[in-house]
C-alpha cells in the first residue's frame, strides 16, 4: 500500500496539470450567424515577439516556439517595439450550417505588413499577403481596411497564425465579420466619412469666402488648419490611400506625420491671429513663436527619421499652449475667446481618449466611440471655433456701428457749430467790409496822389540817368580815364559786339554777297546771316578788331588811347596799362597809327567820338556817322 500511494499521487497530479493546462488554453471563437459580428480580445489572441525578425510558418510550428506564444493582456494587443516582428494566432470553430459568408478584417490601415497563415481543404497552410506598403489594387476588397475571405465549408477547428511588422506604433484590431454585417458597417461608415469630410469642406469653404472678404488672415489659418486635421484623418482612416495616392504606398510613411505638422503649424498660427496675442499679450506671443520654430525643427529631423513620426503627444504642447492662450485672452474680456476654449477642450479630451486608448486602460468602453472619439471631439471643435469667429466678427461689427454712430454724433455737432460760427464770421465780415471800403477808399486817392508823384520822378529819373550817361562817357572820353573806369561803359564782350552792332548796321544791314536785306541772328553774338545764301557776317569783320588776339574791351582801350594821344603814346606805355606784352602792343599801336595818319584829315573835327572812325578799315564804313 504503500508503495501504490505514491504512484496514485503523481498520476493525480498529473491529471489536475493537464486539466489546467487545457482550461487555460487559447479559446476558440465560434462562427455563429447569431453573432454577425466579433472582435477577438484578451484570451482569444496570443501572441511572440518575433526578436531576430527571421522566423518562417515552419519555424513557428515548431512545438518549441508554440510555447513562446503568451495570451494578450489587454483588450487589443498593440505594437510598440517599431520595425519589430511580431506573430499573433487566432482560434476558429468552423460551422458549415452557417448561412452566410465570413472575413477576417485587420482595422488598423497604417500595419505595413501582414502576413496570414490559414489551412486549406488539403490542410496545407495558405499563404496571404498584404498591407500599407503594397499598392491599394492588390488588395482583395477596395476597402480601406484589410479582408480576408474565410473557408466555412470545413468542420471542426483551426488556427490562423498572422505576422505583423510595422514602421510606427499599430493596434492590431482582428474582426471576424459575415459579410451581410460587413456591408451594413461598410456602408454606415463610409456614409460617416462623407459627412464628416463634407463638414470640413463646406467649413472651410466658407472660411476661405470670410477671407476673400474682409482679408484677414486668421481665416486663411483656419481653412488650413481644418485641411491639414482632414488629410490627417484620412491617412488615418485609409482613405488617403484608397482614393489620394492608391499607386504610392510609401507616402503612407509620412502623409499623417506631415498632416500632423500642418495642423500644429496652421492651428498655432490662427491661434496667434484670431486672440490678437501680439498686442494682448506679447509673452505668450513670443511663446508660441517658439513652439512654431521647435515644431518644425522636429518635423525636418523626422523628415529623417521616420520613426519619431510615432511621438505623436509632441501634438499635446500646442494644443495645452492655444487652450492655455484662449483661456487668457478670455479672462482679459474679449468675449469669442470662450467659444475657442471650449473648442479646444473637446479637441483636448479626444486625445486624451486616444492617449488612454493607447494605454490600453481596461476600464474604457472600446468600440466605434473610442476608435472615432478623435473624429467627433474634432467637429466639435470645428463647430465651435467657427461659432467663435462668428463672434467675433459680431464684435467688429457691433464696434464699427457704434464708431459710425458716434461719428454720426460728431458730424451733427460740428454741423452745429459750423452754423454758429458762420453766422459770428458773417457779422464780423460784414463790419469787416465796410471798415475796409472806407479805408479803400482813402488809398484809393492816396494811390492816386502817389501815382502823379511816381510819374514825375520817373521823368526825373530818366533826365538824371541820361545827365549821369553823358557825365560818364565824357568823362570816360577825357585824355586822364584808366582802363577800370573805362570797363564801365565797355565792360565785356558781349557789350564791346553790341556797340560794333550798332555802329556797323546803323543804316541798316544788306549781305556783301547777294545784296540781301533780309537776315537772322548768326554763330558769334550779334552777328547776322543773310537768309538768302546764308552768308554769315561777324560784328568784328572788316574791323580793326578782326582776328585780334586780346580781349576785344581791352582792344577798345588801345585804340582809346591811341586816339586820345594822337599817336604819341609809347608800346611799353600800352603794355603797363593793359597788361599785355610789349610786342603785342607794339604791332597793335603801329596798325592804329597807320589808321590815323590816314584819315588824319578826317578827324580834325571828329571831337570825342573820332576814336570810333578807326575801327572800320575800310573807307566805306569808316565814312558812316559816328555814334
Amino acid at each position: 500500500m504503500t508503495k501504490i500511494f505514491p504512484i496514485r499521487f503523481l498520476f493525480a497530479l498529473f491529471l489536475l496539470c493537464t486539466s489546467s493546462l487545457i482550461a487555460s488554453g487559447q479559446k476558440f471563437v465560434t462562427i455563429d450567424d447569431k453573432v454577425p459580428h466579433h472582435i477577438f480580445n484578451y484570451g482569444e489572441i496570443e501572441l511572440m515577439d518575433d526578436v531576430s525578425g527571421t522566423l518562417s510558418i515552419q519555424d513557428v510550428l515548431k512545438a518549441d516556439q508554440d510555447l513562446k506564444f503568451r495570451k494578450s493582456k489587454i483588450y487589443t494587443p498593440k505594437i510598440f517595439s517599431l520595425n519589430s516582428t511580431y506573430w499573433f494566432k487566432v482560434k476558429l470553430k468552423f460551422n458549415p450550417k452557417s448561412q452566410e459568408n465570413w472575413v477576417i478584417e485587420f482595422f488598423d490601415q497604417t500595419i505595413d505588413e501582414i502576413d496570414l497563415y490559414a489551412f486549406n481543404a488539403g490542410r496545407q497552410y495558405q499563404h496571404f499577403k498584404f498591407g500599407a506598403k503594397y499598392k491599394f489594387g492588390q488588395r482583395e476588397y477596395a476597402h480601406k481596411n484589410f479582408l480576408i475571405n474565410l473557408d466555412n465549408s470545413k468542420e471542426g477547428e483551426d488556427t490562423y497564425y498572422i505576422r505583423v511588422r510595422s514602421s510606427q506604433s499599430a493596434s492590431v484590431i482582428i474582426v471576424l465579420r459575415n459579410m451581410h454585417w460587413f456591408v451594413h458597417y461598410a456602408t454606415e461608415e463610409y456614409m460617416f466619412f462623407g459627412l464628416f469630410y463634407g463638414m470640413i469642406i463646406v467649413f472651410s469653404f466658407y472660411n476661405l469666402l470670410m477671407f476673400i472678404a474682409v482679408r484677414q488672415k486668421q481665416y486663411l489659418y483656419y481653412v488650413l488648419y481644418n485641411l491639414s486635421i482632414g488629410l490627417y484623418e484620412t491617412c488615418v482612416d485609409g482613405i488617403a490611400f484608397q482614393y489620394l495616392w492608391p499607386d504610392h504606398p510609401v507616402w503612407n510613411q509620412y502623409g499623417y506625420g506631415v498632416a500632423l505638422y500642418l495642423s500644429s503649424l496652421f492651428g498655432l498660427l490662427f491661434t496667434l491671429n484670431f486672440l490678437y496675442l501680439k498686442s494682448k499679450a506679447p509673452v505668450l506671443y513670443q511663446t508660441i513663436i517658439v513652439i512654431i520654430i521647435a515644431r518644425t525643427l522636429f518635423f525636418i529631423a523626422c523628415l529623417y527619421n521616420q520613426s519619431l513620426f510615432t511621438y505623436k503627444l509632441v501634438e499635446v504642447l500646442p494644443l495645452l499652449m492655444a487652450l492655455g492662450s484662449g483661456i487668457y485672452i478670455w479672462k482679459k474680456g474679449f468675449k469669442p475667446a470662450r467659444f475657442f476654449v471650449m473648442g479646444y477642450s473637446f479637441l483636448l479630451l479626444g486625445f486624451i481618449i486616444k492617449g488612454l486608448v493607447l494605454l490600453n486602460v481596461p476600464w474604457l468602453p472600446y468600440g466605434p466611440i473610442t476608435h472615432y472619439s478623435l473624429s467627433f471631439c474634432f467637429v466639435i471643435e470645428m463647430i465651435l471655433v467657427s461659432f467663435a469667429i462668428g463672434d467675433n466678427i459680431r464684435g467688429l461689427r457691433q464696434k464699427k456701428d457704434r464708431a459710425q454712430k458716434r461719428m454720426i454724433e460728431q458730424l451733427q455737432i460740428n454741423e452745429q457749430l459750423k452754423e454758429t460760427l458762420n453766422k459770428e464770421l458773417s457779422s464780423l465780415v460784414d463790419e469787416r467790409t465796410k471798415e475796409v471800403n472806407q479805408k479803400a477808399a482813402t488809398i484809393e486817392k492816396q494811390n492816386e496822389e502817389i501815382s502823379l508823384m511816381n510819374a514825375m520822378l520817373e521823368k526825373d529819373n530818366q533826365e538824371l540817368h541820361e545827365n549821369i550817361k553823358k557825365v560818364s562817357r565824357a568823362r570816360v572820353m577825357s585824355l586822364d580815364v584808366d582802363f577800370e573806369e573805362f570797363s564801365k561803359i565797355y565792360p565785356d564782350r558781349e557789350t564791346c559786339f553790341k556797340y560794333l552792332s550798332e555802329l556797323k548796321w546803323i543804316n541798316g544791314y544788306q549781305c556783301k554777297k547777294c545784296m540781301n536785306s533780309q537776315y537772322l541772328a548768326g554763330f558769334l553774338p550779334f552777328s547776322r546771316r543773310c537768309t538768302k545764301c546764308g552768308y554769315d557776317e561777324s560784328v568784328i569783320a572788316n574791323t580793326i578788331f578782326q582776328n585780334s588776339r586780346i580781349p576785344i574791351n581791352k582792344a577798345f582801350y588801345m585804340l582809346f588811347l591811341v586816339y586820345s594821344t594822337k599817336g604819341k603814346i609809347s608800346s611799353h606805355k600800352l603794355s603797363q596799362l593793359l597788361l599785355i606784352r610789349q610786342s603785342t602792343c607794339w604791332a597793335y599801336n603801329s596798325k592804329m597809327q597807320k589808321l590815323l595818319e590816314e584819315r588824319n584829315k578826317e578827324l580834325k573835327n571828329a571831337g570825342e567820338g573820332g576814336w570810333s572812325k578807326l575801327i572800320f578799315e575800310s573807307a566805306s564804313f569808316a565814312e558812316k556817322p559816328t555814334v
